[in-house]
């Protein structure tokens, strides 16, 4: 987001669109409530009620994370002294766990080796597109990931090396970055769908001394092969000494790949023979565990830097405090390895002692039903998915969920994008029926997981947010910095939490992690989100605010004309930018996904323009409505808006590494 001020928020008081103003449609149950985690949580800590764990959290930081540490049951090595040091580097650049001796690793799966039991539970669950499925006991995953990280010790790969990897969503993808976690390497973690010039940017950006990568997957019976992207790539990535290669594509597809001698190794050669024993390399608390690279509108991809300390305790604290996730529970979180909900998934579930579901396909192949057959099969407790998906379902109608039984699940959980009110009720009445919270989520690569969060313990309307996750101090501000409520302001963050990033990779003076955040307001973190908190006390999230748009002054959220939109029944999704006017400075330009069985039409069109200038008044009436067959996503189903923007107008859409499919950009192109 831009440094120099911040972005004038949307004015929602004249929006019919808008989220605010929702009734209360889900209160908490008071047996879950006193069976949660959070309540045991207090009860240890001597803490009456919610509202007073809140106040204490945020009151003394370092007395809630040295708790939530011991919640966790994280081992280290050697103790720490403080759990919290600002005395060098401000709230801006703090330290955590000073002078801790801790690889996650030992926490993640070396201390279950004691426990009977749990050596025999289910750490892994995996299912093909195919049908085909795998588990992965927590003492088999252990054997697993010794042998994978002898064979790094056998490449000479060690403490402090940068390894990428570049995999679907299999076991072995698990496996590798764990194995690179215990070796004391740094974990680089790569979007399974980029091309070349995007795994070479972020390999030499980190100075990669390995990859793992597989030669291919399937979507929807293509198969996508991988080993050319490496090759191509590696020309300009001398640093890249070693490259494991994993065969997982089936035979009837598996690509000839290229081996370079010396370079190239393949995992079935490499991996099997090792011991099954390996000593988890003891790192420091703060030594670098894992970079993730995010792409922002501007400049080069930013490496994110985690510690040991940092990333695998967030995620391990949300899903266990806001999330109720309990020992033994299963998550399914669709997501790939490249983005940040890949690893918070494997953190996370490991640390609590859960079971994670990996699927490698499309979510609706070959049909609307597989994803509920999916939480059926795998006894899912918590499902993790996008609104965006939830819309493209909603368009199938009920039939596909009718059938499966879903009793196991908790709760949904979702992130990605803000939800309209129409598609957060169709989850919730139809899937959920009516009894089971959405567990609204909500922070970013380099918060290492959520800001705010849905939880068992606060009521809930649609769309909506219970509020910050317990430890972080989340505020909404207004153009001043100060505090507003019952209108919309930029998300910022008052005081340091665990999981923050520990700055960006190579950015020695941190000028670069610096402008990104804290130089909007002095001492305050803002994140780049426009948010609200209503009357109730809920929390919102209403679109990045570097996607405003301007129209003659009046500002407003692209949400807003989507969500106006979407309340068509003839509409599975939308996207909303602004464009350039020479007297309005913007003008609105909208673009909509039809559901199978509607095609587009001058009729419809002004159906929905209808719609959006009922909502939002004539002055915001858009420009057009064009009906694209689909829209620029990431994996994760981040619909990009900037991409769309360029191609509408015609300009280089710039990085686009980070789509689910390139061709997308061609969509926006031909609408109609």
């Amino acid at each position: 987001m831009s440094t120099d001020s911040p972005a004038t928020p949307p004015d929602a008081s004249s929006s019919d669109a808008f989220p605010f103003g929702q009734d209360i449609v889900w209160t908490p149950d008071p047996d879950t409530l006193a069976e949660s985690n959070l309540r045991a949580f207090m009860d240890a800590e001597g803490i009456e009620n919610y509202d007073a764990l809140m106040r204490r959290a945020t009151e003394d930081v370092a007395w809630f994370w040295d708790a939530a540490l011991r919640d966790l049951d994280i081992q280290f090595y050697e103790a720490y002294d403080e759990v919290l040091d600002t005395s060098e580097g401000g709230i801006e650049r703090p330290r955590w766990c000073t002078g801790g001796k801790l690889n996650i690793v030992h926490n993640l799966i070396d201390k279950w080796k004691v426990d009977a039991e749990k050596k025999a539970q289910e750490a892994l669950r995996w299912e093909g597109e195919d049908g085909q499925t795998q588990t992965i006991t927590y003492d088999e995953l252990e054997v697993r990931v010794c042998r994978c990280a002898g064979a790094l010790a056998e490449l000479g790969i060690g403490k402090g090396d940068p390894v990428g990897l570049y995999m679907p969503m299999i076991p072995q993808t698990v496996v590798a970055f764990l194995a690179i976690a215990k070796a004391g390497a740094i974990i680089l973690p790569l979007f399974s769908g980029y091309g070349p010039g995007a795994i070479a940017t972020r390999l030499q950006s980190a100075g990669a001394k390995a990859l793992f990568c597989a030669d291919g997957f399937t979507r929807r019976k293509r198969p996508i092969t991988m080993k050319e992207n490496v090759d191509e790539a590696l020309a300009t990535c001398p640093t890249v000494e070693h490259v494991v290669l994993y065969r997982h594509l089936p035979d009837e597809h598996a690509p000839d790949v290229t081996m370079t001698d010396g370079r190239d190794h393949f995992w079935s050669d490499l991996v099997p023979r090792q011991d099954d024993f390996y000593e988890t390399t003891e790192t420091s608390a703060e030594d670098p565990l894992m970079l993730i690279y995010t792409s922002g509108t501007t400049g080069a991809p930013k490496g994110a830097v985690h510690s040991h300390c940092g990333f695998p305790v967030k995620a391990a604290q949300d899903m266990r405090h806001s999330m109720d996730l309990k020992e033994g529970e299963t998550m399914y979180w669709m997501s790939d390895m490249g983005w940040m909900m890949g690893p918070w998934l494997v953190f996370g579930t490991l640390i609590n002692g859960a079971t994670m579901v990996l699927y490698d396909g499309a979510p609706d192949h070959p049909g609307p039903g597989r994803l509920w057959q999916l939480c059926e099969d795998h006894g899912v407790t918590h499902l993790g998915l996008s609104p965006t998906l939830v819309r493209a379902l909603k368009g199938h109608g009920t039939g596909p969920v009718e059938g499966h039984d879903l009793s196991a699940l908790r709760a949904a959980c979702s992130t990605g994008s803000p939800w309209d009110p129409e598609s957060w009720t169709w989850l919730f009445e139809e899937v959920l029926g009516g009894e089971k919270p959405i567990l609204n989520y909500s922070g970013g690569t380099e918060i290492s997981g959520g800001i705010l969060c849905g939880n068992f313990f606060e009521p809930l309307a649609p769309c909506a947010f219970s509020g910050p996750v317990p430890g972080m101090d989340a505020d909404v501000v207004g153009p001043d910095g100060e505090p507003v409520r019952e209108e919309v302001g930029e998300l910022a963050i008052r005081q340091p939490w665990i999981g923050m990033t520990r700055g960006f990779w190579g950015d020695e003076d941190d000028e670069r992690y610096l402008d990104s955040y804290w130089r909007c307001f002095e001492g305050l973190w803002v994140h780049g989100d426009f948010a609200a908190v209503d009357e109730h006390g809920l929390w919102y999230i209403l679109g990045r605010s570097g996607d405003t748009i301007n129209v003659a002054g009046k500002r407003l959220g692209p949400a807003e004309v989507e969500a106006a939109i979407n309340t068509d029944d003839a509409v599975a999704e939308s996207a909303a930018v602004g464009v350039p006017h020479e007297v309005k400075g913007q003008e609105v330009v909208a673009f909509a996904v039809l559901n199978d069985g509607n095609a587009p039409s001058d009729d419809l069109r002004g159906r929905l323009m209808e719609r959006v200038t009922r909502a939002l008044g004539k002055p915001l009436r858009p420009r057009e409505i064009l009906f694209a067959g689909t829209l620029p996503k990431t994996r994760n189903a981040k619909v990009m808006r900037r991409v769309i923007r360029a191609a509408y107008l015609g300009e280089d859409p710039g990085d686009t590494s980070s789509l689910e499919d390139p061709s997308t950009v061609e969509a926006v192109r031909n609408a109609v």
